[in-house]
């Protein structure tokens, strides 16, 4: 049965409506971004920072050692996602994005949520997509160089990515991993994490993505950097201006 243009108008108005509507309710972003007012923390990179295979990903037990040990952490970013028992579900984790893709966006993002603390973990995708691998580090250094130009005042700390189980792209990993010290030296504020040594096969689930041992594993190391840093994560959060 047919129906009157202005009928199929009203229709169509009112499916936009509640698109648009459902998108302002479950949209995620800075404006309905979870805060408990404790040091702002940006995890920042592609799907393992997103939590691919393992929701929540290293963030889950990253929170969790946090919050036993009495800090208040602010995870902080326009993504939102993972399980009930990650206490805070933002982040800014952009599965399948490269270097490049997060310099584009991330002067924004930081200049919106002012993190004390950056956790970066990105390459992986310059390196499966075998996007001008070669260039890999000089797109690191331009990225670090917008960061802290952004928030000149956080502490960025840096990741060698972890491993992948294919011998070719894994030989891609070790040379940028190898770049890597060069990329940060003589950054003030900034800091490199080993997220690859130590790895065993059962610590990856699908030959890239960890697996709940090695998201776990990132979270323990993730947390040792910090550590490591004391004034990256006072007991007292300080804004970060």
């Amino acid at each position: 049965m047919g129906c009157s243009p202005r009928n199929a108008l009203s229709s169509a108005l009112l499916v936009l409506v509640t698109a648009l509507l459902g998108s302002l309710l479950v949209a995620p972003g800075v404006a309905a971004a979870e805060s408990n007012g404790g040091t702002r923390v940006m995890p920042l990179g592609d799907s393992i920072t997103d939590g691919w295979n393992v929701p929540g990903g290293y963030r889950v037990g990253l929170w969790r050692r946090l919050v036993d040990e009495g800090y208040s952490v602010d995870f902080v970013g326009s993504g939102f996602n993972g399980p009930p028992e990650l206490g805070d579900h933002d982040h800014e984790g952009h599965p399948g994005w490269r270097i490049d893709e997060i310099h584009a966006r991330v002067d924004g993002w930081l200049r919106a949520t002012r993190p004390r603390v950056v956790l970066l973990h990105i390459g992986t995708n310059d390196i499966g997509q075998d996007y001008d691998v070669a260039n890999a580090p000089a797109r690191m250094r331009a990225l670090l160089d917008r960061v802290q130009l952004a928030a000149p005042s956080a502490w960025v700390f840096v990741a060698r990515i972890t491993p992948i189980e294919d011998p070719v792209l894994e030989a891609r990993v070790l040379a940028f991993n190898a770049a890597l010290p060069g990329v940060v030296a003589d950054r003030r504020r900034v800091r490199l994490v080993d997220m690859h040594d130590g790895f065993v096969p059962g610590d990856l689930a699908d030959g890239v993505h960890p697996s709940t041992a090695g998201y776990d594993k990132m979270a323990a190391r993730w947390r040792a950097a910090l550590a490591a840093v004391p004034e990256s994560l006072p007991r007292t959060p300080a804004l970060t201006g």
